[in-house]
């Protein structure tokens, strides 16, 4: 399952950890994915998002009912 915000497309970062004796090794920075469910009115029906804590503030600020027309716009099947 990848890591990817549906609303704002954010995706995990790469990085070293670096330890004290400054060796470096690959990691990765995971986006704090969440699955939520949202009522749509106008679909009259739930959907489930993959949305990062971000998105989440996204879709309290502009509402669920922009946000998922913006998203089957794209074309994401919900």
């Amino acid at each position: 399952m990848s890591r990817v915000c549906q609303v704002t497309g954010r995706e995990p970062g790469f990085g070293h950890h670096v330890s004290h004796s400054h060796r470096r090794t690959k990691r990765r920075f995971d986006v704090n994915i969440q699955t939520k469910r949202y009522y749509v009115p106008t679909l009259g029906r739930s959907v489930k998002l993959r949305v990062s804590a971000r998105g989440i503030k996204v879709i309290d600020a502009r509402g669920i009912e922009s946000v998922v027309a913006e998203l089957q716009r794209a074309g994401v099947k919900l």
